[in-house]
This record gives C-alpha cells, sequence and structure tokens, in this order.
C-alpha cells in the first residue's frame, strides 16, 4: 500500500521513510516507531494496516545515521545487529527525527486533524520520550524497553497515552512494570495494560512470542485512544445496520461484500460455518446464507454496544424452519416448528468496514424446540431462554432441581 518519503531534517540532512495512505486518500496523523530490527516488513504491514484505519501512517527509519533502510529478521543475527545499531542510537537525535517526521506528516496534503506516536519495543520507549516534548495529541507504547529508567519525567507527560506491558517481559521485569503503573496511577490521561502469560514482542506477528488473543486486545485499546484523540469516527452501528439490511432485506451478496475489508471472514461459531477470505465467504453468502434463511425470520433487538473498532450485538432471534438453514442446521430437513433464540454478534471493524463476525447461539436450545434433541434430565433451556431474555421477571433457576425446596437466605 505503501512508498518511501525522504524526510528533510532540521540539520538540512534527509531520511527515508515509509508511508502508507488510507484509501480515501486523507486521515489523521500517526508516526509507528521501529523494534530494534528497523523499518521491516512487520512495520510496514502496520504502516499499511493503521492505513487501513483511516491514518495517513509514517514509520521513520530511525537508524539511518549508522545504516539507512535497515530490515532484519528475527534470528540470531537479526538481535545481534538490531542491538548493536540499538547501542549505537543517539535518543535525543532520535526524537529530533521523530519530530521531523511529524512535521512532514502534516506537512502532507492527505493529513487532516491531529497526530499520534506509536512504538514497539525500542520504539516503545521513544513513544513516550516524544509525548513528554513533542507537539503531539496522543502516545501508545508497546512493551518499551527502558521506560521505567525516564519515570522521573512522569509528571511532564501532558497528553494521553497507553503503556501496553506484558507479564513475561524480561526486558520489563516486575518491579519495572510496577513503577510504571506506580508513576501513572494519579494520571487520568495515561492507561497501563498488562497481559498475563505473554512475553515481550507479543504483538508482533512473524515471531515466537506473538499471541493473537492478547494482540486483538491490544489494539482494540490502542484505537480507543487514537479515535477518542484524533479520530477519524466512523458510525459503526450506521455500518453494521447497512450490512444486515444487505443480508435480511436485499439479500444482495455483492452489495453485502461491498461493507467489507478485502478478505474478511465470519464465524458462526455453534456450526462452524462462514468463511475466510473473499472468495470463500461471497461462496457462502450465496449459496448457504442470504436466500437460505425463513420467510418470516426476523430480530428483536436487546442491546447494542458500540467501541472503538467492534460492535455486540444482542438479539432474539424468531423464525419458522420452513427451509434448510445451512448456516445454523446444516444437513437438516424442515420440521416446520418456530424456534425463539437468543444470538449475540461481535463484530470488528478495520475503518469504514467490516473485518469479521462471530456470531453465538445455544444450539441444544434450538435443537430442543425443533424436536430433535431430548431436553428430559439435561440442563438445557427451550424456548424459555429468549423469553427470559426480554422479560427478566420471569422465574430463575429453573433447572436447578433443589431449588425449590432450598432456603432462602436472609438479607442483610
Amino acid at each position: 500500500m505503501g512508498e518511501y518519503i525522504a524526510v528533510q531534517t532540521k540539520s538540512g540532512d534527509t531520511y527515508d521513510a515509509y508511508l502508507a495512505v488510507p484509501e480515501q486518500g486523507s486521515g489523521p496523523g500517526l508516526v509507528l516507531l521501529q523494534e530494534i530490527f528497523g523499518v521491516n516488513g512487520y512495520m510496514r504491514d502496520m504502516a499499511d494496516r493503521f492505513a487501513q484505519e483511516g491514518y495517513v501512517a509514517i514509520v521513520p527509519d530511525l537508524f539511518w545515521r549508522s545504516e539507512r533502510r535497515v530490515e532484519l529478521e528475527y534470528d540470531e543475527a537479526g538481535v545481534a545487529r538490531g542491538l548493536q545499531l540499538a547501542g549505537e542510537l543517539d535518543f535525543a537525535l532520535a526524537v529530533d527525527d521523530i519530530d521531523d517526521a511529524v512535521t512532514a506528516l502534516r506537512a502532507l496534503p492527505g493529513q487532516a486533524g491531529g497526530v499520534g506516536v506509536l512504538g514497539y519495543c525500542m520504539g516503545g520507549l521513544l513513544a513516550y520520550l516524544s509525548a513528554l516534548t513533542l507537539q503531539i495529541d496522543c502516545a501508545v507504547s508497546y512493551y518499551g524497553v527502558g521506560v521505567h529508567e525516564y519515570l522521573g519525567r512522569a509528571a511532564e507527560l501532558q497528553v494521553p497515552m497507553v503503556f501496553h506491558l506484558a507479564e513475561l517481559d524480561a526486558f520489563c521485569p516486575e518491579p519495572a512494570r510496577r513503577a510504571i503503573r506506580n508513576a501513572f496511577a494519579g494520571n487520568d490521561r495515561v492507561r497501563v495494560y498488562e497481559y498475563p502469560e505473554v512475553d515481550h514482542a507479543f504483538a508482533t506477528h512473524g515471531r515466537d512470542s506473538f499471541d493473537p488473543v492478547s494482540t486483538a486486545m491490544a489494539y482494540s485499546r490502542t484505537l480507543e485512544l487514537l479515535r477518542q484523540t484524533i479520530g477519524p469516527r466512523y458510525d459503526l452501528s450506521a455500518l453494521w445496520d447497512q450490512h444486515i439490511h444487505h443480508e435480511f432485506v436485499t439479500r444482495d451478496v455483492p452489495a453485502t461484500m461491498a461493507t467489507m475489508v478485502d478478505e474478511p471472514y465470519v464465524n458462526h461459531v455453534p456450526t462452524l460455518t462462514g468463511g475466510v477470505g473473499k472468495t470463500d465467504l461471497a461462496r457462502f453468502y450465496a449459496d448457504h446464507f442470504v436466500h437460505a434463511n425463513p420467510a418470516d425470520m426476523r430480530a428483536i433487538p436487546v442491546s447494542r454496544t458500540v467501541g472503538a473498532d467492534r460492535i455486540v450485538e444482542e438479539q432474539v432471534l424468531c423464525f419458522t424452519h420452513d427451509r434448510e438453514i445451512d448456516w445454523m442446521l446444516p444437513g437438516v430437513a424442515p420440521t416446520g416448528r418456530y424456534v425463539e433464540i437468543p444470538l449475540v454478534a461481535v463484530v470488528t471493524f478495520r475503518g469504514d468496514k467490516l473485518y469479521n463476525e462471530h456470531i453465538y447461539w445455544d444450539q441444544a436450545s434450538v435443537l430442543a424446540q425443533l424436536g430433535l434433541l431430548d431436553p428430559s434430565g439435561l440442563p438445557v433451556a427451550g424456548v424459555g431462554q429468549s423469553r427470559k431474555l426480554l422479560d427478566k421477571t420471569l422465574p430463575s433457576n429453573e433447572l436447578i432441581p433443589n431449588w425449590a425446596t432450598g432456603v432462602p437466605v436472609p438479607t442483610p
């Protein structure tokens, strides 16, 4: 998606920086700061990713004074060379270079709004140092090495910032992490998140330490800060409504796919139906979803929670099983029975496009309502699930055998 540009320094020199611009051509600015491995494939991938989110993203080549356009692998030789280059780096000059990148970013015709700085490892420390001195709007530090050594300046931090720390990070052990937490405990502009059972560089795909679950959580928290401080702000609720309109009303597969990123995925968790990638998902929608829903299918909305990059939708799905429903009941011939089932959709966005959907429901309840599962003696609720969800006054605990004969506990 991106290209290299030349950044002019205050001293009159130039260095290279990788630049990725969103599809719409403009957006807030984001400076991404490298690990010790240079502006490698991972850093370019992340710039492209943030461009998808609507940011004009730039990755300055901070090692340019020692060697230009360094790209190191995550192997023994790469680590050795990266540590050598990091040892040669003058951090004060690096912050000056970052300032020059900010200036170059603001001068671009497509940069609109604020500017944030985000760094990984060595870049995580530089993001913090940048937030202390530069004219930026927010900062994010992923497992910054050495942050605890600069906490004497913590009171100088005046912009919103997020720190992502790893429990098993030998470069930032518990005493250092505790010092960071304590230093910013009274600063409501700062959030310090710690991720259990993960190591340094847990967000770097391609490394043994990569942990996708913690990475996804940290990414959402990062976007929350960026959206709140520099934007862009998308109406995710309206985007989701548009998507489901094409799924269930117009039943238009190309229009449905147009609301999604180029490589989306959908997972109906109980039945493992859906698709990964544009080709498989379009085929799934066309052959097994949009034209395979009952004529009377409707959804009763219960709640909708909208976050920085995702929606959690809670609803009651109602339908008559008048046809084979491939995505929910694959291979099951129509029974003609009526079903009401609570359903939860967790929908993630990248920018203004849907990225993935995780859809959950209780399959045992569906099968029981269709007469395909005998719930006798099993902790399975049928239509009572949806009725209780819509009316909290209905009785609870009826599946607990001794509930009715139990002794009530006095309330204080």
